[in-house]
């Protein structure tokens, strides 16, 4: 993503995919409503974080053609020293790529 200045390399995604009957969403949103949660490292500046947050929207609009309006953006941040990466601490590992943007 260009608002947080990722290599492009960096790419890691989940999908989790509800049986029509489980797909539970508000009435003014529709089949194509969509959440999208994003936990990263603590870091990123407001500026940042609204850029990607808009940079999402108009990519999902753009390229699969949900509005707006149906999709929602979380973003959860925590200390690297709580994540556990390639067998070590987050805290103690080289990322290669910047966190404070």
């Amino acid at each position: 993503m260009v608002a947080l200045e990722y290599p492009p390399e960096k790419k890691f995604q989940r999908f989790i995919s509800l049986d029509a009957a489980d797909f539970i969403y508000p009435e003014d949103r529709g089949e194509d409503y969509t959440i999208i949660e994003i936990s990263m490292f603590e870091g990123r500046s407001d500026a940042a974080k609204r850029t990607l947050i808009a940079e999402l929207f108009a990519r999902i609009e753009a390229k699969v053609g949900t509005s707006p309006h149906s999709v929602e953006v979380t973003i959860t941040e925590t200390p690297k020293l709580n994540w556990g990466i390639r067998g070590q601490n987050a805290a103690d590992l080289e990322l290669g790529y910047k966190v404070t943007v």
